[in-house]
């Protein structure tokens, strides 16, 4: 999978990487940067995800579609959801870059309003606004399959606003659940 990546993904990756790093040191308000994931985030997923049971792949917070990228190495449908616009046409023009439109379904809206509808969830990667983690992981976490996998960015960077909400995931009988140290903080949860 990571041998074979295709060029156009390869490419909008670096782009993404760079414009990313720049945000950071140009002063570019918090809100308006693109606030991705790191590279080894990006493969922890991709090797996740492909190692999941059959069922849906679920992305919580888009942004300009990074991570997408990542996800979209392992071959399966991926529904991902980006509710500001200026994120949503970045991502969009991610996908049409890196070719992979046909495997991803590009939501523009809370993601709450889809969530409760959907069913059969293998895998979810949520990382958008810290003030909706509960709500989500609330939806998400019925319609996981078992041995579906829900990994959830920032809990370590973010610890004191999280560490509510992973004590409560570390509590709830229907995960087994873990905080990964890798980027940004993983909370990584599995399906009992």
């Amino acid at each position: 999978m990571f041998h074979t990546i295709p060029e156009p993904i390869k490419e909008r990756m670096h782009y993404l990487e760079k414009a990313d790093a720049l945000d950071r040191l140009d002063g570019t308000p918090q809100p308006e940067r693109l606030r991705q994931i790191p590279p080894i985030t990006g493969r922890f997923l991709a090797l996740l995800a492909a190692s999941t049971p059959s069922g849906k792949i679920v992305e919580i917070g888009t942004s300009a579609g990074y991570s997408t990228l990542w996800l979209s190495l392992i071959g399966r449908k991926i529904t991902t959801f980006e509710l500001l616009d200026r994120k949503f046409a970045l991502a969009t023009e991610t996908f049409d870059r890196a070719g992979i439109n046909d495997c991803v379904d590009l939501v523009h809206g809370d993601a709450r309003d889809s969530l409760r509808m959907m069913n059969d969830i293998a895998f979810c990667f949520l990382d958008a606004d810290k003030d909706i983690y509960r709500d989500c992981y609330d939806l998400v976490v019925p319609n996981l399959v078992s041995g579906g996998l829900l990994l959830v960015d920032n809990v370590i960077s973010h610890a004191q606003f999280l560490e509510p909400f992973v004590e409560n995931a570390a509590a709830d009988i229907r995960l087994d659940t873990v905080v990964v140290p890798i980027g940004k903080g993983l909370l990584f949860g599995r399906k009992i």
